[in-house]
């Protein structure tokens, strides 16, 4: 559904009284395969913005290519266009205008007569648990229900493939949960490929099949989840001490285990990274015992994709999504 070689765009800004090429996009290859949800993370600045503004045909690109459901972004894309839906970070609905009026409004941009417009937006609010917001004004709709309207808008042609930028920032955790059900269906029930931007880790790794990290422009890490977690090395174990004055000593010995990398103390805490931290964690706490070091708390956590992030990039994509 999606092919980008070397795809890249530059901007010409003003620097002083210069004149200077900044690239945002930089030889971006990537793929996504029919019915596939896709996540695209990276740090702000990253060039995530920039490529699915050209993914989505609002910007060309500087050099080299892309297709979009099979049409070529810089050269057919209208084409693109009709085949696809788009749901912006901002939304794009008036809040003095009527829901339901706004989803038809939309249909008919795509050429779709009024009255299958209309039953195709009805047929949405019902999938998408806005029955009787119809001629509710998106100004009187809570958070949760103007994304599932904005949703509405972005599938009412029909588009094989949907492109979501944020789709759930700013909704309480409740209203997220409830999209992320209705953002699965699309695929489950639809057979819809969804290409989705998230500042969310927790959504990206309950939602997507596949993560794409860029980075400077580049993309730099591309799989499952699971495969990227695993690229992380080892478990993380923080051991909180009785006794501060232990804690380089207890480094040391951390330090030492088979395969052990990051060992760091702090205060009254000690932490390490080792594969497989469960077969180690009873070994470690009888050296720690025979040496007569107290612990006032253990804890084991398996790799996030925020570690991933961290390890990728050198930043936390929490601290970029606050």
């Amino acid at each position: 559904m999606i092919e980008a070689r070397a795809l890249s765009r530059t901007f010409r800004t003003k620097r002083g009284r210069q004149t200077v090429d900044v690239p945002a996009v930089v030889g971006v290859d990537l793929e996504v395969g029919e019915g596939e949800i896709v996540g695209f993370l990276g740090p702000n600045g990253a060039g995530k913005t920039t490529t699915l503004r050209m993914l989505t045909t609002l910007i060309k690109p500087t050099s080299g290519s892309a297709t979009v459901a099979g049409f070529d972004v810089a050269t057919q894309a209208v084409e693109v266009r009709r085949r696809i839906g788009y749901v912006s970070q901002s939304g794009s609905t008036s809040p003095e205008a009527q829901a339901g009026e706004e989803v038809v409004d939309h249909g008919r941009l795509y050429g779709i007569s009024k009255a299958r417009a209309t039953a195709r937006g009805r047929e949405l609010f019902g999938q998408l648990d806005l029955d009787g917001l119809w001629t509710r004004r998106p100004k009187q709709m809570s958070g949760g229900q103007r994304r599932r309207l904005d949703i509405a808008m972005g599938l009412v042609h029909d588009p094989r493939l949907v492109f979501l930028d944020e789709p759930t920032t700013g909704l309480d955790p409740q209203a997220r949960a409830n999209l992320w059900t209705h953002i699965s269906a699309l695929r489950s029930e639809r057979g819809m490929t969804v290409f989705l931007t998230t500042h969310y880790l927790d959504e990206a790794d309950a939602l997507c099949d596949r993560i794409l990290v860029i980075d400077q422009g580049r993309i730099v890490a591309d799989g499952t989840p699971e495969r990227l977690k695993a690229q992380v090395s080892g478990d993380l174990v923080e051991l909180e001490l009785a006794d501060p004055a232990e804690a380089e000593a207890t480094r040391a010995l951390v330090a030492s285990l088979d395969g052990a990398t990051a060992a760091e103390a702090s205060g009254a805490t000690v932490r390490v990274r080792v594969p497989r931290a469960g077969r180690v964690v009873p070994e470690l706490v009888r050296a720690l015992d025979g040496r007569g070091v107290g612990l006032a708390g253990i804890e084991v956590r398996r790799p996030t994709l925020d570690d991933v992030f961290l390890t990728l990039t050198g930043r936390s994509l929490r601290e970029e999504g606050s």
